[in-house]
C-alpha cells in the first residue's frame, strides 16, 4: 500500500482589506482539508514584512494548523532578521521557509547574509532547533545559476547548513523532479530524512501562469502552452485541461513516493481543493 504524501498550501499577503477577508475565507476552506501547514510569502527585501506579520498573526490564531512564514535575507541585516525570528518565536511559530529572496529595485548591496545557506546557518545559530527550516529547490535550475551542477551544489549546501527539507519551484515535468532527487542522493543527501517536497502550481489563469513561469525559469511544456493558447478566454476548458495536467503530474509523483506536495494556491480555494480531494489526500 502506497503511503499518501503530506500536503500544504502557500499564500501571499493581500494588499487590500477585501483581499484580506477573501484570504481568511480561503484559509478556512482549505484548512478543512487538514493540510500539514500553510506558508506565507515575504516580499523582496522584506517589502511585505508588516503585511506578512499581520497575516501570520491572524492565521496562527485561527486554527491549530502550523503556519510557516517565508523569511528572506538579501538586503537585510542580521539585527533585522534576529528581530523577526524573535517575533515568530513569540507567536509560537515552529516552521520557516528560508530564502535568499530578490533584491528590491534600486537597492545596492546584498546585505550581511547574501545567500540562503547563510540565512539557514544564522537561524540555527540564533535559534538552535526551534524552527523546522525549509529552503527552495529548482528542478529546472535557478535562472541565475551558471550550471545545473552548481545549482545542485547550492541546494546541498543549504541542507548541510541546517535545512530540514526543500520545496521545489513549480514544474510540470515529473522527470525533472526525479532527476534532482537522484542527484541529491548522489551528493549524500538522504531524501528520506531531508525531504524534497514537490511544489505544485494549479493552472488557474493561463496568461499569469506563463508570465510567472518565464520570470522564474520554470518550464511549461510546449503542448500545454499551445493548448492553453488555443482555448483563449474559454475558462471552463482551461480549468478542465489544467486540472487534468496537474492531476496526472501529482499521480506520477505519488507513484514515485514523493514525500509531500506543496500547492501554490494563489490565494484561491479552487482548484486546490478539487485536486486534493481527487487525489484522495484529504
Amino acid at each position: 500500500m502506497t503511503t499518501k504524501p503530506d500536503f500544504s498550501f502557500e499564500f501571499y499577503p493581500p494588499k487590500t482589506d477585501a483581499g484580506r477577508e477573501s484570504l481568511l475565507t480561503t484559509f478556512d476552506e482549505l484548512n478543512a482539508l487538514a493540510p500539514k501547514y500553510f506558508s506565507v510569502t515575504y516580499g523582496a527585501g522584506g517589502s511585505t514584512r508588516e503585511r506578512t506579520l499581520d497575516i501570520i498573526n491572524l492565521l496562527n490564531g485561527r486554527s491549530q494548523t502550523q503556519i510557516a512564514p517565508h523569511i528572506s535575507c538579501i538586503g537585510d541585516d542580521k539585527v533585522q532578521i534576529a528581530e523577526l525570528l524573535s517575533d515568530y518565536k513569540a507567536l509560537g511559530i515552529k516552521r520557516l521557509v528560508a530564502l535568499r529572496g530578490d533584491l528590491p529595485s534600486g537597492q545596492v548591496g546584498m546585505g550581511e547574509l547574501p545567500f540562503a545557506r547563510d540565512l539557514v546557518a544564522f537561524i540555527r545559530e540564533q535559534s538552535g532547533d526551534h524552527f523546522y527550516i525549509e529552503v527552495a529547490a529548482y528542478p529546472e535550475m535557478h535562472p541565475q545559476a551558471r550550471s545545473f551542477k552548481e545549482d545542485v551544489q547550492n541546494l546541498v549546501n543549504k541542507y548541510k547548513a541546517g535545512a530540514d527539507a526543500a520545496i521545489t519551484q513549480f514544474f510540470f515535468n515529473a522527470d525533472s523532479y526525479l532527476y534532482l532527487r537522484d542527484e541529491l542522493e548522489k551528493q549524500g543527501i538522504d531524501t528520506q530524512k531531508q525531504p524534497l517536497i514537490a511544489g505544485i502550481m494549479p493552472i488557474i489563469h493561463a496568461t499569469s501562469l506563463m508570465r510567472f513561469a518565464d520570470s522564474c525559469g520554470a518550464d511549461i511544456p510546449r503542448y500545454v502552452r499551445k493548448q492553453l493558447a488555443d482555448y483563449g478566454d474559454d475558462r471552463k476548458s482551461i480549468h478542465q485541461f489544467g486540472f487534468d495536467v496537474v492531476y496526472k503530474l501529482c499521480e506520477r509523483l505519488m507513484a514515485e513516493s514523493v514525500p509531500a506536495l506543496h500547492f501554490y494556491s494563489m490565494n484561491k480555494t479552487e482548484p486546490n481543493r478539487e485536486l486534493v480531494k481527487a487525489l484522495d489526500l484529504a
